[in-house]
């Protein structure tokens, strides 16, 4: 007799989970691209980065900054390797949800080119600190050589073409005011949720931990350590109301259809 293993719940591509992961402006840290691991003198904080939809990145650097300096050098053109870390919109003892790398070579722009590429950026997304570019501050430009994405699903490498063509979740963008607000006014529907939770974790403390087309996470803080539980949708959705369908289907409300007069 065969045994059939259980089926994984579905999950978005990595490509789509590293979209959504730069869409979120997740919090950046430039380092040198070496074969070793970047010390924390080494490690720098942009004063603004923006992931571009073909996966080239945008960084604000000031001017003496050594990375700046770097790329503004002659044939100036550095390897760096730039982080993003994927937050928990709720706060939890292990908050890095995914990690993305996006290695490549850093290179100044000249004036021109960087306020056109500033004005490029205030249009999808406003910021004052654009405003300093020439004035103390410099705009670089990272072309992608590689990407890679370590999240609970595994660690996959990609290429920038698998980048660009991915969209990130439909959810991406209220997510976080989402979940925040049903973990602060929802205890039931949590309560509820945790009837999906194995036995043996429902003695931890259920939080919820991420939202995509596909399903809910949970992640239970347990004594002995925290495990991530995922409640999978029926069906991909991509609305509110399909959301909320799905929802109340977890916490088993019968009412999870809206029928018209007779």
């Amino acid at each position: 007799m065969t045994e059939t293993q259980p089926r994984r719940p579905p999950v978005p591509s990595p490509a789509e989970r590293a979209k959504t992961i730069a869409a979120r402006g997740a919090p950046a840290a430039l380092m040198p691209s070496t074969e070793h691991p970047a010390s924390a003198a080494q490690r720098v904080t942009p004063a603004l980065h923006h992931v571009h939809a073909g996966a080239d990145v945008s960084i604000l650097l000031p001017d003496d900054d050594p990375l700046a300096a770097a790329g503004r050098a002659r044939r100036g053109e550095v390897a760096v390797m730039l982080e993003l870390a994927d937050h928990a919109p709720v706060e939890l003892r292990e908050p890095v949800r995914g990690l993305l790398w996006i290695t490549g070579w850093l290179r100044a722009l000249d004036e021109r080119a960087a306020r056109a590429r500033a004005v490029s950026i205030a249009d999808v997304r406003p910021d004052p600190r654009l405003l300093d570019v020439g004035h103390g501050f410099s705009l670089l430009r990272l072309s992608p050589a590689a990407l890679v994405l370590a999240d609970p699903e595994g660690t996959h490498s990609l290429r920038p073409h698998m980048f660009a063509a991915a969209s990130p979740d439909p959810f991406c963008a209220y997510e976080t005011d989402w979940l925040r607000h049903l973990e602060r006014t929802h205890a039931d529907v949590i309560d509820g949720l945790a009837r999906h939770v194995p036995p043996d974790l429902r003695g931890g403390r259920i939080r919820p931990l991420g939202l995509d087309r596909f399903g809910l996470r949970l992640r239970v803080e347990c004594a002995g350590g925290d495990h991530d539980v995922r409640l999978a949708f029926s069906r991909s959705v991509d609305s509110p109301p399909q959301l909320a369908m799905e929802l109340r289907r977890l916490v088993g409300c019968p009412f999870t259809q809206v029928t018209g007069r007779e």
